[in-house]
């Protein structure tokens, strides 16, 4: 690869000009248009009966895919201006025209799934065995079923509409107030450094735990300034979601966010059912990593904290250069995408103030190719969410060839890819480490995402569930959010922590994101997935890459049973499968604690 490597993305490449653009006006302009002529053509369009009429659909599925590959282009490049700097109020208009647009698709894709359901029975079986929409025969149908799951499609309609200035409107309120908030942080040697909340985030990985406790504070105090705006807009996005629920008939919480994961209530209740099981382990690790840490207890900034050479970092190109290579032991293909991404300027990691916190992959489809954010400083976390990026951005690469409907995958398949390739380059890179100091800290920061996963992720859902349930009776203040929020953080860490995150719920960007319900349990299914996968990859050898691409290309037709059954012969149902891949991460808390 070239060096050093550019760490800021290029977005000319679609639309020049940034939020200036006017290539990305006429875009939209275009997009409308298109958007116009589908609804023109769904109201028009008589639900065909016989067989023989089945082919009238084909135009308007034609038109309604070429619209999602538009829209999606359209979403991933506003919000890549918005995240590279939030200042930039240019960007946040243009994506609040980008989600009126997507309420427009919304009431469409509304309008096409009524339309479904009117289909004979004669003219749907013939269109299911038209060779034309045999990649998406399972989205169709899933769709049709949907559709009968919900209210009219005019009251549908209408919902979409009253979202955008309502339910998404509070999601863009809390993007706002982050955007805002400052931390001012005084170095050791008197400096004072106003930090953005991503900026604060990543110092609070330091090897320092001095450093870690006192900004841990100033954060806890800056997220408590903002709680009440927090509270505004956590409670108002659940309340649209329960009463648009009630009106549905909808009495499950977890009704949507499964249905939208494609997997079943009893696949998810067999995953959190072995986690809950072997927890001990994990617990045994927290004890040993105090211990190493030189205090009775961690506290919440401690969790996920370095030890051993607390100081071992990556220069950036230092970091890529060991993602490819442990890509490549694996896979050559997904090697060779990561440095096209690499070299192409496909990631934006510089770290500048003004970024938002977190880190992303969003594809632009219609281009066929897709842009990573993150904040890179140099962390062997900051490497693992990096490589973590490129698995989703492999994901969609070896898709780009489907049609719409058959790469709208779910986020649990999502994060099964990015985890796996995580999976792949932090294991790799633990057994090749230069010396037991340097072995020791790479598997400490791969267990620490199992912790995360098993027991972070855990509390998230616990205090969810636990928010809707309480939130259906009214609405839940900031000091009752807190208590959840601790009720939650104990039972899912079992009392190990001597300090807890009761503003959590507020820092946490992913309680707010519209797009999805429960933006939680999906991560912890991708882990325990992937290291299954993984585990598979190790026995099968380098036949693997073959039958992992192929497993990627399904995720988008399938549920996520019928997916492990085609492509593992695994039940998810049953707490097999998860029981092994959580033997996994148990071996690697057996070997920390060996090594300690």
């Amino acid at each position: 690869m070239q060096s050093p490597l550019p760490q800021t993305w290029d977005l000319d490449k679609f639309f020049p000009g940034g939020s200036r653009s006017e290539s990305f006006g006429k875009y939209l302009v275009q997009l409308e248009e298109d958007l116009k002529e589908l609804h023109a053509r769904l109201r028009e369009l008589k639900a065909p009966q016989t067989a023989g009429e089945a082919d009238t659909l084909l135009p308007v599925i034609d038109l309604l895919q070429r619209v999602v590959l538009s829209l999606r282009e359209a979403a991933s490049f506003t919000g890549c201006l918005a995240a590279e700097n939030q200042h930039d109020k240019a960007a946040v208009m243009l994506g609040g025209r980008v989600k009126a647009i997507e309420a427009d698709y919304a009431t469409a894709l509304t309008l096409f799934d009524d339309l479904l359901t009117r289909v004979g029975k004669e003219a749907w079986a013939a269109l299911l065995a038209n060779p034309e929409v045999a990649d998406i025969t399972y989205p169709l149908e899933e769709r049709r079923a949907l559709a009968a799951d919900k209210l009219p499609p005019e009251q549908e309609a209408l919902i979409n509409d009253l979202a955008i200035d309502g339910y998404h409107g509070w999601g863009e309120l809390y993007n706002t107030t982050v955007s805002k908030l400052r931390i001012s942080y005084e170095e050791k040697d008197g400096t004072v450094k106003e930090l953005s909340a991503g900026q604060a985030a990543n110092r609070m990985h330091s090897p320092d735990r001095e450093v870690r406790q006192k900004l841990f504070r100033l954060w806890e105090e800056k997220w408590a300034e903002h709680a009440d705006y927090c509270a505004d807009a956590l409670n108002h996005l659940a309340g649209f979601r329960l009463k648009l629920y009630e009106r549905r008939g909808w009495q499950e919480l977890h009704k949507e966010p499964l249905a939208i994961n494609r997997m079943s209530q009893e696949t998810l209740d067999a995953m959190w059912s072995v986690i809950e099981g072997g927890k001990d382990s994990f617990l045994r690790y927290l004890e040993r990593k105090a211990k190493l840490l030189g205090v009775p207890k961690l506290n919440w900034y401690d969790v996920e904290a370095p030890v051993g050479e607390g100081s071992l970092t990556f220069s950036y190109d230092q970091g890529a250069a060991l993602i490819v290579e442990q890509f490549r032991r694996f896979s050559p293909k997904m090697a060779d995408f990561a440095v096209m991404a690499f070299e192409n300027r496909w990631i934006e990691a510089e770290d500048r103030d003004g970024k938002r916190p977190g880190g992303f992959c969003t594809s632009f489809p219609a281009s066929e190719e897709t842009r990573i954010f993150m904040t890179y400083a140099g962390t062997a976390s900051n490497v693992a969410t990096l490589a973590h990026e490129l698995g989703h951005g492999y994901h969609q690469h070896v898709m780009n060839d489907l049609p719409a409907l058959a790469q709208d995958y779910a986020m649990n398949v999502a994060e099964t890819a990015s985890t796996f390739a995580e999976m792949v380059m932090a294991d790799a890179a633990v057994k090749a480490a230069a010396s037991e100091a340097e072995r020791l800290t790479l598997l400490e920061d791969k267990i620490q995402r199992s912790v995360a996963f098993y027991m972070n992720i855990h509390a998230r859902f616990l205090f969810e569930t636990e928010f809707y349930e309480e939130r259906r009776q009214g609405l839940v203040g900031t000091e009752r959010l807190n208590e959840l929020m601790l009720s939650a953080q104990k039972r899912a860490f079992r009392d190990a922590l001597g300090e807890y995150h009761p503003h959590f719920w507020a820092s946490k960007l992913h309680f707010y994101i519209t797009e999805v319900p429960f933006y939680n349990f999906p991560y912890t299914f991708g882990y325990m997935f992937s290291t299954g996968l993984y585990a598979e990859a190790l026995q099968r050898g380098e036949a693997f890459e073959e039958q992992y691409i192929a497993l990627l290309r399904d995720t988008g037709r399938m549920t996520v049973e019928e997916l492990a059954e085609k492509h593992l012969g695994v039940d998810l149902r049953k707490p097999d499968f998860w029981q092994r891949a959580l033997d996994l991460s148990v071996a690697d808390v057996e070997e920390f604690l060996r090594l300690t």
